[in-house]
């Protein structure tokens, strides 16, 4: 990654609980991928409730689980990670 803070044409930025993130353009992200941009690691033996809104299409709001399908990214969408307790 660069140092600049300039958005090329193969990036939109995503938000995880307040903060942007770049990530790749027309991409899906992942459960643990959303997981590891808010707290830079990811344990599989926590889990987290991730919801997200601002989507994709038909499915502009939602929740990624652990194992589930990944969603395709769209720039200025949102995402929320909170630990559930639970392991």
């Amino acid at each position: 990654m660069s140092g600049h803070d300039q958005k090329d044409d193969k990036q939109v930025t995503i938000v995880v609980n307040g903060t942007p993130y770049p990530w790749p353009k027309g991409s899906d992200i992942a459960y643990a991928d959303v997981i590891t941009l808010d707290i830079g690691s990811y344990n599989p033996d926590i889990t987290y409730a991730v919801n997200y809104e601002r989507g994709e299409g038909n499915k502009p709001e939602g929740q990624l689980s652990k194992g589930g399908k990944p969603v395709k990214v769209k720039d200025g969408m949102i995402f929320s990670v909170t630990p559930t307790g639970q392991s």
